[in-house]
């Protein structure tokens, strides 16, 4: 297998592995956030204003695998 293959590889398990970990949390976070408005319904408006910020910090996970595959392709390949 050729320098470029390992690259390619590299690449999509920065990605993937990024994508995968930030969905699951992003899961669990707004599992969690339905059963909080469900038992309080009075508390939506300040649960819903936590998981709107924590679900964009989750996203930036998946942004910065992302931006570390690119680096991998264009960067580091020689």
């Amino acid at each position: 297998m050729g320098n470029a293959a390992w690259f390619a590889i590299a690449a999509a398990l920065a990605i993937g592995l990024a994508a995968i970990g930030a969905t699951l949390a992003q899961g669990k976070a707004t599992a969690a956030a339905m059963d909080a408005i469900w038992r309080q319904p009075e508390a939506a408006s300040d649960v819903r204003g936590s998981l709107i910020v924590a679900l964009s910090l989750m996203e930036a996970i998946a942004i910065y695998g992302l931006l570390i595959g690119i680096l991998i392709i264009f960067i580091l390949q020689p």
